[in-house]
């Protein structure tokens, strides 16, 4: 008696059982902790209180950030700066708008955002831990004199998110201090 092939679904279903459905799901998972793939943590820091006056929007974020992190205090008053072990100094914090290119009736077709950050870190007795640095991220955008709001719009979500680059840069800096 010959034997009759079974139906393609119960193949399919025979192929995808819960035991096997689970070890196809667990080998990417396992693949990518075998090439050292793991989420981003907060960074580790060589101190647990700093002093910061910055009262900018980015000044802001990162104060939100470092006390989010759990692993640092952030001192905004003056009268408890002798308190911290760090001190961060924001030395500028500059937005640019730069005309990028013209069309031929000279009126603007794109534009060049900027935005300009300067910081040092000094410890407790003054000395430099981070020398003065500054960061920099640019973003193009076009520009259109008929949608003029949707650009605004599009302008101030493209700064949020330079801060925000700039923000996670001067946190992997923070990270980096050996020793204060």
């Amino acid at each position: 008696m010959t034997r009759m092939p079974a139906p393609a679904a119960a193949r399919t279903a025979s192929l995808m059982s819960p035991p096997r459905r689970l070890f196809l799901s667990l080998v990417p998972v396992a693949a990518l902790t075998a090439c050292g793939f793991k989420l981003r943590q907060a960074p580790n820091f060589a101190f647990t209180s700093l002093y910061s006056a910055a009262a900018t929007p980015l000044g802001n974020e990162l104060k939100r950030d470092l006390e989010a992190s759990g692993k640092v205090k952030v001192i905004t008053d003056a009268k408890q700066q002798g308190d911290a072990q760090v001190i961060l100094d924001i030395l500028g914090d500059q937005r640019e708008r730069v005309v990028v290119a013209l069309n031929s009736a000279g009126q603007v077709r794109e534009l060049e955002l900027r935005l300009r950050v300067r910081f040092r870190l000094r410890g407790k007795d003054g000395k430099e831990l981070i020398p003065e640095t500054e960061l920099l991220q640019r973003r193009n955008v076009s520009y259109n004199s008929s949608v003029v709001l949707a650009k605004e719009a599009e302008e101030a979500l493209l700064y949020r998110d330079m801060q925000n680059d700039i923000v996670q840069q001067i946190m992997s800096r923070l990270a980096a201090v050996k020793g204060t």
